[in-house]
């Protein structure tokens, strides 16, 4: 009887021990924000960026997770409407209580996000190439500055393609228009006359190009070569090509070189008139490697063989599995511990190289020229290799002084000739 009595017993403890260790491994989860709009006019590039978060949060999980816990995504839908950014970014970071956060397209978007962010100590990883002019502690920038982008595709225009005149056309609001800030100073700097630069802002979901692809076709009636340097976002970019098309302007007449539009974007529309026309960025779906191929392969797998991959989503890639690796080496999840374990963290990018971590939070990566075909890909006609990323441009006077470096410095607008560092307002 005593010894029934003591197995009993033994049983017992065994099983509340047993649901213990089960209650605690349930309570070990890591919650990951996905800040992306699944609706409205950004939701044509911001969808696949959520779905690409979960395929790797999926994948991560089927690995053991991090640090032993499962990670768990929160999805909630800004609905590509500014302000409601900032909400969304408040609730995951007050509500849902995440770890870290990956998300936002738009600069405008990034920015309603940022005093939030700073606030409450939230970490975000910001996968889209952006303006610059900006380094905020609380995000990783994974996404192209200008020198990764827009300079370089400047470059292209000019040296290889002898562009004499420019129409900078982009979405009215503050990457197209800071970037075109820096392009006009680097032409004006390269001896492109003023009078030669045509800017041109339009409205998100601008549906209606007919004048304004008229006016770029004026600009070159003095037979000087043309092109369109475009910062335009969202689905307005279906209805100026459909009118590039429809105007009979080939790439010949006047090439084209688009900072937001990739394979997803022209997964929508017939790409047939568009053959020869230009986007820069620092991944392709085409891009020739092992490492793409099996990304390539894991997404169709999951997603359908339809879909296709880009260039934020790579930015996600990386951003994601840097953030998995510096949260390992922290031992914890902590933002401010991650923030210090990510300086220098290196992963392999998805065109062969190395990505790099840099101290201004912006990562080295390679600059990638493509041209579009027929079948809505891109053929890789120039590549550098990895170019760190530059937080403030050496185009405007009052950025070429500054620097971020908040590993060793511990600021974001560090003044190099008065030894200063600069206040960063939270709004910038």
């Amino acid at each position: 009887m005593t010894l029934n009595f003591k197995a009993t017993l033994a049983s017992a403890l065994f099983a509340t021990t047993a649901m213990a260790s089960g209650a605690l491994a349930a309570d070990c989860t890591t919650k990951v924000g996905v800040l992306h709009s699944l609706s409205g006019s950004m939701a044509i590039s911001e969808t696949t960026l959520k779905d690409v978060m979960l395929m790797l949060i999926d994948e991560q999980n089927a690995k053991g997770g991090v640090l032993g816990c499962e990670l768990e995504a929160v999805v909630v839908d800004p609905a590509s409407d500014w302000p409601l950014f900032a909400e969304k970014a408040r609730e995951l970071l007050t509500v849902h209580d995440v770890d870290v956060m990956f998300g936002n397209w738009t600069s405008v978007s990034r920015k309603s996000v940022l005093p939030v962010i700073e606030e409450l100590n939230g970490l975000l990883f910001y996968p889209v190439q952006y303006e610059g002019e900006e380094s905020s502690k609380n995000v990783f920038y994974t996404g192209a500055a200008p020198n990764q982008q827009a300079i370089p595709a400047t470059d292209y225009f000019l040296d290889e393609l002898g562009v004499e005149k420019f129409a900078l056309l982009g979405t009215d609001y503050v990457y197209p228009r800071t970037t075109n800030n820096i392009l006009e100073s680097y032409l004006k700097d390269k001896g492109i006359a003023a009078e030669d630069i045509f800017v041109n802002y339009t409205p998100f979901g601008h549906s209606d190009w007919s004048k304004i692809v008229a006016d770029v076709v004026a600009l070159g009636a003095d037979g000087k070569k043309v092109g369109v340097i475009s910062t335009i976002n969202g689905d307005a970019n279906i209805g100026f090509y459909k009118e590039l098309a429809s105007a009979g302007i080939s790439a010949d007449d006047i090439p084209v070189v688009a900072f937001s539009v990739g394979e997803e974007e022209l997964s929508g529309l017939d790409t047939s008139n568009l053959v020869g026309h230009l986007a820069a960025w620092n991944y392709f779906q085409s891009a020739e490697s092992e490492l793409n191929d099996e990304f390539i392969a894991a997404w169709k797998t999951r997603m359908g063989e339809e879909r296709v991959t880009n260039d934020p989503m790579e930015a996600h890639y990386i951003g994601f599995n840097m953030w998995v690796n510096a949260a390992e080496a922290a031992g914890t999840t902590d933002v401010d511990a991650v923030r210090t374990a990510m300086y220098g963290q290196e992963f392999p990018n998805l065109t062969g190289g190395t990505a790099v971590m840099g101290v201004n939070h912006h990562l080295a990566k390679p600059v990638l020229i493509g041209e579009i075909q027929a079948d809505g890909q891109f053929d890789i006609i120039s590549q550098t290799t990895e170019v760190p990323g530059d937080a403030w441009t050496d185009f405007l006077p009052e950025s070429a002084v500054l620097m971020s470096d908040w590993k060793d410095l511990g600021c974001g607008m560090y003044n190099t000739e008065t030894k200063t560092c600069v206040q960063l307002k939270s709004n910038y």
